[in-house]
């Protein structure tokens, strides 16, 4: 009686994840997605860390970006617009200087505790021994990951510099190069009862203009369908050039940063990567990585990017568009984007698609507006 008391007291405690096949805990690992997490889950067992370069499914959040510039000492932006690097580099951009892109070259992850050498150590990073802080490129930190189909990367925040209440949102899909792209933009994005508004002008240099004719000035009963103007004279049509080509060379730019990732992981079926802002994705699905790896990319002379064929847009417009939730778009503008080699597709659907709502109501809206296209030389 005593002994087996004391065997069942002394005894070898169970661990009931031992129980678990191989396949239940990858099912657990794809759900948890979190590459940080899964390093962390790598610590656990021996069997964790065998087991997790075997998910499928992966998410990789960026913390902060660091410039690749030719200053000896390097500074992590995170989410501060003003300090983003790329919005510096658009700055420059449409000041007139051809500086190549150089803003973004490597993406890092920062872990504010000194990980221990494991099977992990990939996923955390590199060490700094004096702050704790680990930097690390995706492609680095995906290396041991063996099966990834769906890649999701998330970075800290757009890379474009805009006003609050401004809306400026992309979505594009690409293979070796664009194969299409949608742009939604409005000078003031405003609900009914917030009396604050933000002009184009404002947008453009953060000054007034006491001569501009405000585009959200423009009544719903006086709009006829055709764009204003005033559209034209008061620097709108100017402004939307901006966001067309800023929002390209943001596209391009990412897309080319994830060359190596795709090349390495032959097995990827979907790629998305977006900004913690939500400002734009690029997407793309199992075909256009496969004629990713097949075709070669067509680089930029100038900078870090894929070059942007020339292009033909179609473009909608409203001086003023109200939400069926209230919401209230001034100067709402959509473009959607494809090459010009590119046979026409009467399809809307892309376009329509192209964001959840509320802007997804948007895009539907202006869809039902007098179209304008135009033409865009490569870049």
């Amino acid at each position: 009686m005593d002994s087996d008391l004391r065997g069942r007291i002394y005894s070898e405690p169970v661990d009931h994840f031992d129980r678990l096949p191989d396949s239940v805990l990858l099912l657990v690992f794809n759900k948890i997605c979190d590459v940080k997490v899964l390093g962390r889950c790598c610590l656990v067992s021996k069997r964790f860390n065998s087991l997790v370069p075997l998910v499928d499914s992966v998410i990789v959040r960026v913390d902060c970006v660091i410039a690749d510039d030719d200053s000896s000492s390097s500074t992590c932006v995170t989410s501060d617009k003003s300090r983003h690097p790329i919005s510096s580099l658009f700055r420059l951009v449409f000041s007139g200087l051809l500086k190549p892109f150089q803003s973004i070259s490597q993406f890092i992850s920062i872990s504010s505790r000194r990980p221990p050498a494991s099977a992990s150590d990939d996923v955390d990073g590199d060490v700094d021994h004096n702050n704790f802080v680990t930097h690390h490129s995706p492609t680095q930190v995906l290396k041991n990951f063996n099966e990834i189909k769906f890649l999701k990367i998330e970075l800290p925040s757009g890379e474009l510099g805009i006003d609050d209440g401004v809306l400026l949102r992309w979505r594009a899909d690409f293979d070796s190069t664009l194969d299409n792209c949608v742009i939604l933009g409005a000078s003031s994005f405003i609900h009914s009862s917030n009396t604050v508004r933000n002009d184009d002008e404002q947008y453009r240099n953060g000054s007034e203009n006491e001569n501009n004719n405000n585009l959200g000035e423009i009544n719903v009963e006086t709009d006829n369908g055709n764009i204003p103007e005033s559209f034209y004279t008061n620097g709108g049509l100017k402004l939307r050039v901006v966001w067309t080509i800023s929002s390209l060379i943001a596209a391009s730019a990412r897309h080319y940063l994830m060359q190596p990732i795709i090349v390495e992981h032959k097995k990827l079926d979907s790629l998305v990567l977006t900004d913690g802002d939500g400002q734009g994705v690029l997407r793309m699905n199992k075909d256009q990585l496969e004629e990713f790896r097949v075709k070669p990319l067509s680089a930029s002379s100038a900078s870090k990017r894929t070059l942007v064929p020339a292009l033909n847009m179609r473009l909608w417009y409203a001086p003023h568009l109200e939400l069926p939730d209230g919401t209230v778009l001034k100067g709402a503008t959509l473009v959607a984007i494809r090459p010009s080699e590119q046979p026409k597709k009467e399809d809307g659907n892309w376009v329509a698609s192209a964001f959840e709502e509320p802007y997804g109501t948007a895009v539907r809206m202006l869809l039902k507006r007098r179209t304008y296209c135009l033409e865009m030389n490569s870049f």
